[in-house]
């Protein structure tokens, strides 16, 4: 399996224990404001980056082009900027939403470039 996807399900595993520390917090003080980011980061941490994981691992050429590594920093970078700032601005830190748009428009071009790795040819 390529370094790569590896270090996706590594980053992925993490997402998802964060997620779950943010469900469980919710759940605790009943409190369901940031449950937005509570889903973003399950879904875009955890689950997408888990399928780039998976998709890399079963295309390992494609996980060994340059994009494919600054595709990683792109998304992952994204994620976790939007992700903790979405969850302030949902908590009452309403200065915090240009980040979050920003940090979203970063989160999509990650994606955008992941739709190139998947639409380039093979070597």
């Amino acid at each position: 399996m390529p370094k790569l996807s590896n270090t996706y399900f590594a980053t992925a595993i993490v997402f998802l224990l964060i997620g779950i520390m943010i469900g469980l917090h919710m759940s605790m003080t009943h409190s369901y404001a940031p449950a937005g980011a509570h889903a973003h980061i399950n879904l875009l941490g955890w689950v997408t980056m888990a399928l780039f994981g998976t998709y890399l691992a079963l295309n390992p050429r494609k996980a060994e082009w340059g994009l494919a590594r600054l595709q990683y920093y792109v998304y992952t970078a994204g994620v976790a900027i939007m992700t903790v700032s979405l969850y302030l601005l949902l908590t009452g830190h309403t200065q915090l939403e240009p980040v979050v748009a920003v940090s979203s428009l970063v989160t999509f071009a990650g994606v955008i470039l992941f739709g190139v790795i998947i639409f380039r040819k093979a070597d």
